[in-house]
Formats: structure tokens, sequence, C-alpha cells
């Protein structure tokens, strides 16, 4: 039973990319604010990559973007885990995140403030072939 409850939000973010309209990406585009240097840094998340932002170790598992004619939304699944040397991995957040509301769904860390920008697909899905 516990297994399966971890599996949840992963099959729900399977779902909502097999909705109609969706436009799958490649990477989710973060913003991250280093609270005790006040620095925001932007930075691309590879779906199924971890990347690091400080001690903050960060999976984006899905990035969905609204098509031009709905009203403009990008939401991720992310995980979020602190990693520090001197002590074991403390996970901070699993779940969704909306760029439109930031608070609706936000990771609470002393240091660390992350949301999401915005969904990129992959460069090679853009070039179109053409007729000869």
């Amino acid at each position: 039973m516990r297994n399966s409850l971890k599996t949840l939000p992963l099959l729900l973010a399977a779902a909502a990319l097999s909705l109609p309209g969706s436009a799958l990406a490649a990477s989710a585009v973060l913003q991250g604010l280093d609270k005790i240097t006040a620095r925001i840094s932007t930075f691309d998340a590879p779906l199924g990559e971890a990347v690091r932002f400080g001690s903050l170790q960060i999976i984006a598992r899905a990035c969905d973007k609204k098509p031009p004619e709905e009203p403009p939304e990008s939401t991720a699944f992310l995980e979020i885990v602190d990693i520090r040397p001197d002590s074991p991995e403390v996970p901070l957040f699993t779940g969704w995140m909306f760029a439109s509301s930031p608070a609706v769904s936000a990771l609470e860390h002393p240091v660390y403030d992350v949301w999401v920008v915005d969904c990129r697909k992959d460069s090679s899905s853009d070039a179109e072939t053409k007729p000869e």
C-alpha cells in the first residue's frame, strides 16, 4: 500500500501529459532564490535528470504547458531533496508547481525558494521538414 501511494503522483503526472492539447516538454524552466545572497538564478531541469541549486537536488518528472488558445499556464511535477554532506537526504517537496500561482504549491525552505517559469520543448522537435 505504501509503495502504491508513492507511485500515485507519477501516474497522475503521466495522465496529465496524455490529455489533449498538452504540449510535451523536454525540460522545466525554473527559478531559484537564495535568500541569504538575494540572488535569483534561472535554470533548466531536463525531465528525469537531477539538477542542483545550492544544497537542493531537483528532479522534474513532468512539465505541461497549455496551448496558446487557452489561458497561459505551465505546470511541473517536481521532486526536491535537500542534500548536505554532514546529514542524510531530506525530502522537501514532491508535487505539482504552477507558474501562474507559485504560492498554491510552494517549496518551504529557510534558505531557498524554487518556482516554475515555463516548459521548454526539445529543440530538435521545432525543426520542420520541408517538402521537396
